[in-house]
């Protein structure tokens, strides 16, 4: 795993991570899922892996070895993919939680509590991304789930909720409150179940006049 540390926003262009792929962020839940919710997250994502490879892109993520995190990694492991995947993390994760070892760059930011990864994730995404298409896919989740799903519409990166996971994309799917209301009603949002999910990325990273 490549891992550098980067205190402003302009480092990023010189941190050695690919640039110019389609990329997919992927949010929500850490270790707040449980083992029923991640067992059908891992059989979504590895059902991606090669749709991913195909295509060159890149996956962003939290990097720490829990929740979607976790599931990415051992997906990308288990299906042989060999896609970039790079973890984002505030530096206060280096004291206090295990970096998922199937991830190939991690990217250490400024911050001293959980959340505070959350634009950069948004940030590393762009720069990677750079004139290609990118995409947020939004899995359970809890409070900073929000954020990060905010952070991508901000940034007019299309939102996919995964409906049926849990928590936050439950919320967002149901539009159970304000803010919850906000996210689903963007026009960038788009809420799916999981035997949806492919075809969507694919729609997305692979215009029909390329597939």
């Amino acid at each position: 795993m490549d891992r550098v540390r980067v205190r402003s926003v302009a480092e990023l262009g010189g941190a050695g991570l690919p640039v110019g792929r389609p990329v997919l962020v992927l949010v929500g839940g850490a270790a707040g899922m449980d083992r029923g919710g991640l067992a059908a997250l891992g059989v979504v994502l590895r059902e991606l892996v090669p749709l991913l490879d195909a295509c060159g892109a890149v996956v962003v993520d939290g990097g720490t070895d829990v929740g979607v995190m976790r599931a990415v990694g051992r997906a990308r492991a288990a299906a042989g993919g060999r896609f970039p995947l790079i973890g984002v993390a505030a530096e206060v994760a280096v004291d206090l939680a295990a970096f998922e070892p199937n991830h190939t760059h991690l990217v250490l930011v400024p911050g001293d509590a959980w959340g505070d990864e959350s634009p950069w994730l948004a940030e590393v995404a762009d720069v990677v991304a750079g004139p290609e298409p990118s995409l947020t896919v939004l899995v359970n989740g809890g409070p900073i789930t929000f954020d990060d799903a905010e952070h991508s519409l901000g940034r007019n990166r299309p939102l996919v909720v995964l409906r049926g996971s849990g928590r936050t994309a439950d919320a967002i799917a149901e539009g159970a409150d304000e803010r919850s209301t906000a996210i689903a009603t963007s026009p960038l949002t788009t809420v799916l179940g999981p035997d949806e999910l492919r075809a969507h990325v694919e729609r997305v990273f692979r215009p029909e006049g390329e597939r």
